[in-house]
């Protein structure tokens, strides 16, 4: 099966729970981070990930390493960092949706050099993926960039901007995003980062400038509304399933994982896509949004194992494919 290496951050997320006494705040940990939790959804469903991280020693640390060592990761070329561990509170709202504060002032996860990326060997890695802070924070942001352009020639490249407006301004995304776009294979992001990237831009219109950039395959998950994927132009928007939503945290790097999977496991990933057809795309859609639903039916970023999937199937009736944009 196809190997994956993830590259990219674990964030300890806190969510807020009702407290014994009311000048106190209870919170409750999980490990999270959206390259991380990627990496832990690819295993989970049977892939062979790796992940490249900068992991503290500190007690959140400790937790994230036992996390993604239970859940299958390989963990053989993390970094053991001095800094401490990034922290995000997240505070949900009646439907789930999460609003997170950060905590991330010199934490451990931005602060990759060449020198601990220099030795990572990825002759045996069909995708490359990341995004997320990693890769748009200094100092680590372009050395992240670096790898990629490096580990192109013999991976797929796939890039998940996940757009945290309250650390990163979204016009530093902006600037950046078309040379990811040139380095990138598949290019995944949610309907809210579009509308921070390219704010009043309809999709479709957006898939077409970032294949113009570079990127072949375009995903933008639209929660409730599905997936709408564009492959150089030619484009399906496949339906999401119906799922009693605890909270969406994590949702769309389940996604990002079962599409990468499903392309994986078919064949699919290790170069330029070239093989790839709009059939091919639908599938592995039509799979994602099954990892993501059993995504939000658990709390926190709590990605499905491969033997729960058949409790969900989407209803692939209700898929249409789109005329090209003129």
């Amino acid at each position: 099966m196809s190997r994956i290496t993830v590259l990219g951050e674990c964030v300890a997320d806190a969510f807020t729970e009702p407290a014994p006494a009311p000048n106190e705040l209870a919170l409750r940990v999980l490990p999270g981070g959206g390259p991380a939790n990627t990496a832990v959804a690819l295993a989970r469903l049977g892939t062979p990930a790796r992940f490249l991280a900068r992991l503290s020693g500190d007690v959140f640390g400790r937790l994230f390493r036992a996390h993604l060592a239970a859940s299958g990761v390989d963990l053989s070329h993390a970094v053991e960092a001095a800094e401490p561990s990034t922290l995000a509170v997240a505070e949900l709202d009646a439907q789930g949706q999460a609003a997170f504060s950060f905590h991330a002032q010199s934490t451990a996860d931005w602060q990759w050099t060449s020198q601990e990326l220099s030795g990572v060997d990825v002759a045996d890695t069909a995708c490359v993926h990341t995004g997320s802070l990693a890769l748009v924070r200094e100092p680590g942001g372009a050395v992240v960039e670096d790898f990629l352009a490096a580990a192109a020639p013999r991976a797929t490249i796939s890039v998940d901007p996940n757009v945290r407006p309250l650390l990163v301004r979204p016009e530093v995304y902006r600037a950046r995003l078309a040379h990811w776009c040139s380095l990138a294979d598949v290019l995944r992001l949610s309907e809210d980062d579009l509308d921070l990237l390219l704010p009043g831009t309809p999709p479709e219109q957006a898939c077409d400038a970032w294949h113009a950039a570079g990127a072949r395959l375009v995903v933008i998950t639209r929660g409730a509304e599905g997936a709408l994927a564009s492959l150089d132009g030619e484009r399906v928007q496949v339906p999401a399933v119906a799922t009693p939503v605890v909270d969406t945290v994590g949702a769309g790097d389940s996604f990002t994982a079962g599409l990468l999977h499903h392309l994986g496991t078919h064949g699919l990933l290790g170069g330029r896509l070239t093989d790839l057809s709009l059939a091919d795309v639908e599938a592995a859609c039509l799979f994602a949004v099954q990892v993501a639903a059993l995504t939000c039916s658990v709390a926190g970023p709590n990605p499905p194992w491969r033997d729960q999937l058949p409790q969900l199937t989407p209803d692939a009736s209700t898929v249409r494919h789109l005329d090209p944009t003129p």
